[in-house]
């Protein structure tokens, strides 16, 4: 039972790290222009250097939006993981981590929210860019929406013994 908890501990930490990673960094998409590659993120476009990301006003709203529920999926997945600590040292055997799975769930959602909207609103549109394909924070924003997943759904299965 200590290795299960450790192995999910471990997993949790990763996804938060990652979960960082993916909304701080500007690699979600990537394209080459004639001077050197062009890759954009949440916040900005970066050349050989890095300016505010231009977004037309009709998409500005759904950038905002992602944004928004990134750094939610953040704090949500960090409140978890303090939660399971505190939970790991104030449950009685055989309790459940109901509240941490729950809120690991909410984490999960505000991920998929976030990575839905990128996905039909910011793919394949790229300024002054040919040939765009997603980049690694783009990967690492879906790899951490099913991290978020079954970390949270073996929380809410998970029995302290």
């Amino acid at each position: 039972m200590l290795v299960l908890l450790a192995g999910i501990f471990v997993v949790h930490i990763a996804t938060v790290i990652m979960l960082f990673v993916s909304t701080i960094a500007n690699v979600w998409m990537v394209g080459s222009s004639n001077y050197a590659n062009i890759s954009t993120g949440l916040w900005l476009l970066c050349n050989k250097t890095c300016t505010q990301l231009p977004v037309s006003s009709q998409d500005e709203a759904s950038l905002k939006a992602v944004q928004a529920f990134m750094i939610l999926s953040i704090i949500f997945s960090v409140v978890a993981l303090i939660l399971f600590i505190i939970q790991l040292f104030t449950l009685e055997k055989g309790k459940r981590f109901y509240v941490t799975g729950a809120v690991m769930l909410v984490c999960w959602m505000c991920v998929l929210i976030a990575v839905s909207i990128y996905t039909a609103r910011f793919t394949g549109t790229m300024v002054y860019a040919a040939n765009p394909h997603h980049g690694y924070c783009f990967i690492l924003a879906w790899i951490c929406f099913c991290f978020s997943f079954i970390i949270g759904i073996l929380y809410l299965v998970l029995r302290k013994k």
